[in-house]
């Protein structure tokens, strides 16, 4: 398919624009000191879980794999820090059920130096090569979906990517890592995209920005390489302009059909961290060991931006970052795709974004609404960026009616941005129930 020549940088339709929160939008990358333990899940990815191929009271140096990737959809993972194994054995995760994890012990009086990898001439190897490389690093989708990166970059036969699109929109309320990376990191995204246009085959890639950044736009404008093939485009700040599909139809006027992929317009997308560390992993022949965190929210007392160490256990960011003694609730993510964690003990994973810590003051309004029944306002309606209709929905799920919401209402489309949940004035949690929906249709198929 022979897509639009110009760029249309206009809003798509329906989406919130709830308040950006946005604080921490200056405060540069630091570094989050090492922690005594680190536990490393072996499924930190969609896909197959890990195998590890460490064994307990082993010595591992930072960066040496120790767990590695169990067939195609699935990734190696390594060692975030210099030290000992010191378990095998089920932890708690932030999705509730507990998962296999490698405990580390690091040793206190190492420097923490990345001694494992092998400088590799990247730029020789030919797209299938780029994309094993891609796989050994570990990488997953940055972004908070953590899907494997190499699955992504992998184009199917009989298919063609024109164009590789780079999503920097970071609509998220609060979240501002991606906001740090593309200013700080502008010429490590740059080789992480040309890398990303080789492995594709795509001939030209466009970085799409929400107007709320244009520091971070100008900065990459600045780091643009000369072969003008890849362009910095500004898209209109709203929520979910994040979505792929979103940042799709703002930039180009046209949708992704229903139930297909953006490889079916002749696109992949990737987020900006995700190719802003493979530009900085793959010439080293390194793997993901750490990634940039905001860790914010009115309870914490040093809120920022940090480079923290995968695995490290939240009890202890949220110490270093000064949580406040009427902190209540924690939330991995943004607060409107976010998940909120019953445990401190859970590690950050390669999946996280955001740390966001609320005190009960924060959340009294939004617990000490009631929920009523639907009032057929039609806000949901209005709201919902794919077109759907959550009231209809909601009201499907409370009947159990859950074929009839995938059959007929089309419940698969719906990527869980919550808009509908925001904009409802009958506190009723439609993604919530939609979330249990899916997970329902997805054991029945499984069966």
């Amino acid at each position: 398919m022979k897509l639009l020549s110009y760029f249309r940088g206009e809003a798509f339709q329906r989406g919130v624009h709830p308040p950006s929160c946005k604080h921490t939008a200056d405060t540069p990358i630091r570094r989050l000191p090492f922690a005594p333990r680190f536990v490393v899940p072996l499924s930190q990815h969609i896909g197959k879980p890990s195998r590890p191929i460490v064994r307990v009271g082993e010595e591992v140096l930072r960066g040496q794999p120790i767990a590695e990737a169990d067939g195609w959809l699935s990734v190696p993972q390594h060692a975030p820090a210099t030290g000992v194994v010191e378990a095998i054995e089920l932890r708690p995760s932030a999705r509730g059920p507990w998962t296999e994890s490698i405990v580390i012990r690091a040793y206190e009086a190492s420097t923490q130096e990345v001694l494992w990898g092998t400088p590799q001439d990247i730029d020789a190897f030919p797209s299938q090569e780029i994309v094993l490389a891609v796989q050994r690093t570990g990488m997953v989708g940055l972004g908070g979906a953590a899907f494997p990166s190499h699955a992504k970059l992998t184009v199917p036969q009989g298919a063609k990517v024109e164009t590789l699109l780079v999503n920097g929109c970071e609509c998220e309320p609060y979240l501002t890592c991606d906001h740090r990376l593309m200013v700080e990191q502008a010429d490590e995204l740059m080789a992480g995209i040309r890398l990303a246009m080789r492995a594709t085959g795509a001939g030209r890639a466009i970085i799409g920005v929400e107007d709320n950044k244009p520091e971070a736009a100008e900065v990459l404008r600045r780091a643009l390489p000369p072969q003008g093939d890849i362009f910095v485009e500004k898209v209109p700040t709203k929520y979910p302009q994040g979505s792929e599909k979103m940042l799709i139809t703002a930039l180009f006027g046209v949708e992704v059909p229903s139930g297909k992929l953006p490889l079916s317009l002749g696109m992949v997308v990737n987020n900006v961290g995700t190719l802003a560390a493979l530009g900085k992993l793959l010439p080293a022949g390194r793997g993901l060991i750490e990634r940039v965190v905001t860790i914010t929210g009115p309870g914490v007392a040093r809120p920022g931006n940090y480079l923290v160490p995968l695995g490290t256990p939240l009890s202890f960011v949220l110490d270093f970052a000064g949580a406040r003694a009427a902190a209540r609730q924690v939330i991995l993510g943004g607060p409107m795709m976010g998940q909120a964690v019953a445990s401190l003990d859970v590690p950050v994973t390669k999946g996280v974004s955001g740390v966001l810590v609320f005190r009960g003051e924060d959340m009294a309004e939004r617990e000490g609404r009631r929920t009523y029944p639907c009032i057929k306002c039609g806000e949901c309606v209005e709201s919902c960026p794919m077109g759907l209709n959550p009231s209809m929905l909601g009201m499907l799920a409370a009947q159990r009616e859950y074929e009839l919401m995938g059959q007929q209402y089309h419940l698969g489309d719906c990527f869980e941005c919550g808009c509908c949940t925001y904009t409802c004035p009958s506190n009723i949690p439609l993604v919530q129930q939609f979330r249990v929906a899916k997970q329902i249709l997805r054991e029945k198929a499984a069966a």
